[in-house]
C-alpha cells in the first residue's frame, strides 16, 4: 500500500500477570481510508488501538502513525491525530462550552470551539452542563474534541455507542466527510452494520488475533448466501431439483424447514422458484438472504472459538487495562456473540 499512515507490525500487549491482549497484530492504514476493528468481547481491539495512540508501550513488534513511533516520538504524532476513548470522564460541572474552551487550551492549532460544537451538533447545549447531557450528547462532545485540532488521523472507539438511529446516521455522515477530506480514520465498533457502510477495509480480531481481513465486500463474498423454506406437504428434499444443478453447496433440514447454501443466489433462488411454478407448490415462509457482514463475521467467530480454518487459510492465530467486557461490554442485534 503507497502513502502509509499507520504502519503495524506483529504487534504485541501483555498486561500484568502475563496475559497477552494482542498477539502479532499486522496491518496498514493508507492515507485517507477508514480502517475498522471488529472483534468478540475481549479481542483486543481497544488495546490494539490504544498502543496505536500512543498511550502504551508495545511489548513486542512495531507501530508507526505519520511515521513515527506513537509512543516514544509521543510528541511528533499527538498534534496530529484526534482520540475518541470510550469515555471522555470530562468534569461534570463544567458547561459544553467551558469543557470544549477548556481543550481547545491544550490542543495545538485548536479550530474555534463554536465550529467544533457546530459540527456535531452541541452548538445548542453549549451553556449545559456535562452532568446534564443524555449519553449520545456525551458522546458527541467526545468527538467533537477529538476534531478540534483538525486531525490528519482520527481514532474512534466505539463512537456510536449511546445514539439513537438518527444520530448514529449523522455521525457515521460526518465520519464519511471526514474522510472524504483526507482524514485517515481508525474506528472500533460493535455495530457490524456500521462497518458496513463506513469502511473501507476491516480486520476481524478474535482472542488477540487477526481472523480475517481485507475490503468489506471481500470478507462478505467469501460467504455464502441462504435460501430457507418449508418443504410443501407430501414432498421431501430428494424431490428437489439437483441441488448441484442450482449451484447448492450445502443444505440443513430442520423439520419441514429446508435451508439451502449458495454461492450463486440468483441461480439457485431462480431455478428453485421454477420448480415451483411447475410443480404448482408454494414455498411457504420463502426467505432469500444474501451474504452479509454479519453472517461473514458470525462464521468467522465460530470458525475461530472452534480451532477450524477461518475460510481464508490461516488460523485465527478503554480503559487502561486487559479487556474485560469494559471494553465491549454492550451487545447489540447486529452483533450478538
Amino acid at each position: 500500500m503507497t502513502d502509509q499512515v499507520i504502519d503495524v507490525t506483529d504487534l504485541r500487549r501483555v498486561y500484568g500477570g502475563g496475559f497477552e491482549a494482542v498477539r502479532g497484530v499486522s496491518f496498514a492504514v493508507g492515507r485517507g481510508e477508514l480502517f475498522a476493528l471488529l472483534g468478540t468481547n475481549g479481542a483486543g481491539k481497544t488495546s490494539t488501538l490504544e498502543l496505536l495512540e500512543g498511550l502504551a508501550a508495545p511489548a513486542g513488534g512495531r507501530v508507526r502513525v505519520l511515521g513515527h513511533d506513537p509512543y516514544t516520538e509521543r510528541a511528533k504524532v499527538r498534534p496530529r491525530i484526534g482520540v475518541m476513548l470510550q469515555e471522555g470522564g470530562f468534569p461534570a460541572e463544567l458547561t459544553v462550552q467551558e469543557t470544549a474552551r477548556m481543550w481547545a487550551g491544550c490542543t495545538s492549532g485548536a479550530m474555534p470551539v463554536g465550529e467544533a460544537l457546530d459540527i456535531v451538533g452541541l452548538a445548542k447545549r453549549a451553556g449545559v452542563r456535562v452532568k446534564q447531557l443524555s449519553g449520545g450528547e456525551k458522546r458527541r462532545l467526545d468527538l467533537a474534541m477529538a476534531l478540534l485540532g483538525r486531525p490528519e488521523v482520527l481514532f474512534l472507539d466505539e463512537p456510536t455507542t449511546g445514539l439513537d438511529a438518527e444520530g448514529r446516521r449523522e455521525t457515521w455522515q460526518l465520519v464519511r466527510d471526514l474522510r472524504d477530506n483526507g482524514t485517515t480514520v481508525l474506528l472500533t465498533t460493535h455495530y457490524l452494520e456500521e462497518a458496513e457502510e463506513l469502511a473501507d477495509r476491516l480486520a476481524i480480531l478474535h482472542e488477540g488475533r487477526i481472523a480475517a481481513a481485507g475490503r468489506v465486500s471481500d470478507v462478505v463474498a467469501s460467504q455464502p448466501s441462504h435460501i430457507s423454506f418449508e418443504l410443501p406437504d407430501g414432498y421431501f428434499v430428494g424431490d428437489l431439483p439437483p441441488l448441484g444443478e442450482l449451484g447448492v453447496t450445502g443444505h440443513e433440514t430442520s423439520g419441514r424447514r429446508v435451508r439451502l447454501r449458495t454461492n450463486e443466489l440468483q441461480r439457485a433462488a431462480t431455478g428453485l422458484l421454477l420448480w415451483a411454478r411447475d410443480a404448482r407448490v408454494e414455498l411457504t415462509g420463502l426467505d432469500v438472504r444474501a451474504a452479509s457482514l454479519e453472517e461473514a463475521f458470525l462464521r468467522i467467530a465460530r470458525a475461530a472459538e472452534s480451532g477450524n480454518d477461518d475460510g481464508y487459510g490461516r488460523r485465527a492465530g478503554r480503559k487502561s487495562g486487559p479487556e474485560n467486557g469494559s471494553e465491549d461490554g454492550s451487545e447489540d442485534k447486529e452483533m450478538a456473540v
